[in-house]
Order: structure tokens, then C-alpha cells, then sequence
């Protein structure tokens, strides 16, 4: 059974199971007001990657992430550019699900949108009041989170250390609130945004009871997982847990939260205006590159991202990929099984990406010295543990020299095979030469020259 830090309890725990062989996973989404940033990238991935090796050890997950597509920052950017905000919603919409095709995320299984749930969100908001859990003030509606049992549980810190509030405004509202940390359920309607009917006045919902009832919809009560990046778990999560607590539903049995993106030691946010986007990402380097980056550091760690590391990451893929090369005429064989064991036993403990990432590596030079040694057949279920453990963490191997080599080097790779075929030694010397001072690797096998970088 796999292990994960649940940051409710502060320890590396099982993740107990509402339903023998489901896992039912909640991740927060994107706010969709401008291009996701290598931040967003990566708890996107974190949780990919946990879903897809869930999935490899036989679970059936129900995985649900959100679009948040009614916030302050989208009204603000529409009212900046003079546009609708529901345009503003449909373009980053479409960058947000075209950068997570690029990096190879997969699809949720439910993709629930905030604007979609606006009457759920009034009725949970008025049994709050109705149970005098939430009440009124000149800016909209509030949760007392001083009825809320073990408020501040996600933060580590009692209610009376959290008196900043729930950051929803500057100093998070109306002075009406009856505490500091309370925050918005509803906030009443401005001119020129967009609104909804409530029985105690039109406006629209806060974005902490957005992913409470999505999640509690489409995953019911007690669900097992629910997950984002570490600047979530307060006020956003805890906040979430707090509405489900004062409604009487049981939430989120186990909290995982991921470590942030870092430039030059800082995080990467839009608000520091320190980021690169994805498709910037993607349009640069080799996607797959990224993945592997967020592979090598354990998720709750920090990551930097710098050219070098990215640069680290390619060159650790072009190994991959070679090895791809070198292993894909081997015989079939059925993966080896205990190096298949010692990676879910990485896998397993707390998502221990790179231990896992270590033995696939290890993998890989025992695999190239059993061929050097001319001894395929043992080779085989090693190259076939190898694939099986990159399947599980997503990350595609790529094997055909058409998609790392450019026209020119290729053509003259073939001409390479023809004078070999032709007995021309002299002629494939000289091609091999010139490969080589274009920086090539060149390898003879059975099916040809293969070409590979440094």
C-alpha cells in the first residue's frame, strides 16, 4: 500500500481507502485568467504522475481537477482588456488544456467548472446560515470559523495565530466580520460584474466554496485524496475543509500537497512576475524534459528551474533514448520482477520519485553491459522492467532516429548504410567523420547507423 504525507497530520501515512481497489482524487485546477506557469505545470504533473502509477498498481482511480472560471483576477483582466470575462474564461481555457497536452498530463476524469455549480454553492451557503454557521455583512456573506472545529489544522496553527484572515481582500473585507480569519462565501454584486440570484442578495460565490462542492458532488463524502501545490493547503484548503466541517459532511481523508517551483531561490509565481510559461517550455526544450525534472526531486521539495537543469534533464532523456534504441530489438520477455518490487517499494514510500528514478538508471547501465557482453537474453526482462517503470510515471521513451534527427544528418546516415552495404569502407568512414564533427554519436547496429547526441 502506497504512503503519502497528509499534511492534516503531519506524518507519512497509508492512504486509507473509502473503497477496496478506487482511489477517488480531488486536485485543484486552474484559475483561468492568463497562461499556467511552470508552477502550475508541475502540480499538474506531481499528480499525474501519482495517478498513472496508481493505476499501474491495478487501482481504478476517479481523478476530478477543476476550472475555476468565475474570480476576481478573471474580472479584472476582462475589465483591463475591455472584454468579456467569459472571452477571457474561453482563450486560457484552451492554453491551460493545451499545455497539459503538450507536457502529457491526462485528461480528469471530471473537469467540473465553478460557474457550472453556482446553485449547489447557494444552498450550502444557506444551511450555513440557516444554522447561524455563516451570517451577513455589508460586502457579502461569511463563514465564523470560530464554530468550526479544529479550524487552522492544515496550517499547523490554532485560530488565535491566524489572524490574518482567510485572504480574499486586502484585509479580507467588511470590519462587520466577527473574526479576522473569517472569509467569504458570497461576495454581493459590483457594477459590471457578472452576478447570480441568492436569496440574500445577487453576487457570486468565494473561491473557497467552489472546490468544496464540486468535489463533495462528483466524489461524495470521505473521499480519499485531495491534493495541490503547498501555497493551497491555507487559507484555500483549509478554508474548503472548514465549510464541510461546519455543514456537517465528512471531506478530504488524506491532504498531499507539492513543493513549489523556484527561480533563484524564490518561488515562481504570476505575482512575482518571475515566471516562464509552459508553452514557453514546450516551444524550447523537449517536454518530456520537464517531467523527468519534476521526477528527480521528491514533490515536496523545491524545484529549480534554470537552463542548466533543464539542460541536466534533456541529456538524462537523450540516455533514455538511447537505451530505447539499444534495447528495442531484444527478445520479448516479461518485465524482471524484482526490480519491478524495488521500484513500487520507492514508488510506495511517500512517492519517492527519485530513489525510483535511481534504480531505473541502474537499470540501464546493467542493461548496456549485458549487451556489450553479448548476453541479450538476459538484457530482456531488465529493458522490459525498465519500460513497464517509465510507463508507470509517464514518461514515453522515444526510439526511432526520426524524431531526434534533423534531414541533413539523416540523409547522411543512409548514404552511410548504402556505402556499407556497397563494401564503399572509405566512402562510410569519411560520412562517419562528418557526422561526428557535427557532434553525433554514431552506433552500427543490425538495422543501420543510429545517430544520437553527446
Amino acid at each position: 500500500m502506497i504512503r503519502l504525507h497528509d499534511t492534516a497530520r503531519g506524518a507519512v501515512l497509508p492512504l486509507a481507502q473509502r473503497t477496496p481497489g478506487e482511489v477517488s482524487m480531488y486536485v485543484c485546477g486552474p484559475t483561468v485568467y492568463g497562461p499556467p506557469h511552470l508552477g502550475h505545470g508541475r502540480f499538474s504533473l506531481v499528480f499525474d504522475i501519482l495517478r498513472r502509477y496508481l493505476t499501474w498498481c491495478g487501482e481504478r482511480v476517479v481523478y476530478v481537477s477543476n476550472i475555476t472560471d468565475i474570480d476576481d483576477k478573471i474580472i479584472e483582466r476582462a475589465a483591463a482588456e475591455g472584454r468579456p470575462w467569459t472571452e477571457v474564461v474561453e482563450e486560457f481555457e484552451a492554453v491551460w488544456w493545451d499545455a497539459m497536452d503538450a507536457i502529457g498530463v491526462l485528461r480528469p476524469d471530471h473537469d467540473p467548472h465553478a460557474t457550472a455549480y453556482v446553485d449547489r454553492m447557494v444552498s450550502l451557503i444557506a444551511n450555513l446560515i440557516a444554522d447561524d454557521r455563516a451570517y451577513l455583512t455589508d460586502d457579502g456573506v461569511y463563514l465564523s470559523v470560530a464554530d468550526v472545529d479544529g479550524y487552522g489544522l492544515l496550517a499547523h496553527q490554532s485560530l488565535e495565530d491566524l489572524i490574518a484572515g482567510g485572504g480574499d481582500r486586502a484585509v479580507v473585507g467588511s470590519s462587520a466580520k466577527r473574526h479576522p480569519a473569517d472569509f467569504a462565501l458570497w461576495k454581493f454584486v459590483k457594477p459590471g460584474e457578472p452576478s447570480w440570484p441568492a436569496p440574500w442578495g445577487d453576487g457570486r460565490p468565494g473561491w473557497h466554496t467552489e472546490c468544496v462542492v464540486m468535489s463533495l458532488d462528483l466524489l461524495g463524502e470521505g473521499f480519499d485524496l485531495h491534493g495541490g501545490g503547498l501555497d493551497l493547503a491555507f487559507p484555500h484548503h483549509e478554508n474548503e475543509r472548514a465549510q464541510a466541517v461546519a455543514s456537517g459532511q465528512d471531506f478530504a481523508r488524506h491532504w498531499m500537497h507539492n513543493g513549489f517551483v523556484e527561480v533563484a531561490g524564490e518561488k515562481m509565481s504570476k505575482s512575482l512576475g518571475n515566471f516562464t510559461t509552459l508553452t514557453e517550455l514546450v516551444e524550447q526544450h523537449d517536454p518530456r524534459a520537464y517531467r523527468l525534472l519534476v521526477l528527480q526531486a521528491h514533490y515536496r521539495s523545491p524545484v529549480e528551474v534554470t537552463a542548466e537543469t533543464i539542460a541536466q534533464s534533456e541529456a538524462a532523456l537523450s540516455r533514455l533514448d538511447a537505451f530505447a534504441r539499444r534495447s528495442e530489438s531484444l527478445p520479448d520477455a516479461e518485465p524482471d520482477a524484482e526490480a519491478l518490487r524495488r521500484f513500487g517499494e520507492s514508488m510506495d514510500d511517500d512517492l519517492d520519485t527519485p530513489g525510483a528514478l535511481a534504480g531505473v538508471f541502474g537499470l540501464v547501465t546493467e542493461v548496456n553491459r549485458l549487451l556489450d557482453s553479448g548476453d541479450p537474453d538476459a538484457a530482456a526482462p531488465l529493458a522490459a522492467a525498465v519500460r513497464s517503470a517509465l510507463e508507470a510515471v509517464g514518461l514515453d521513451l522515444r526510439d526511432q532516429n526520426a524524431e531526434f534527427v534533423d534531414d541533413d544528418a539523416l540523409a547522411l546516415a543512409r548514404a552511410r548504410d548504402e556505402a556499407r552495404t556497397a563494401r564503399d569502407f572509405a566512402t562510410a568512414d569519411m560520412i562517419r567523420d562528418q557526422l561526428v564533427a557535427q557532434g553525433w554519436v554514431v552506433e552500427d547496429t543490425p538495422a543501420g547507423t543510429v545517430l544520437r547526441r553527446h
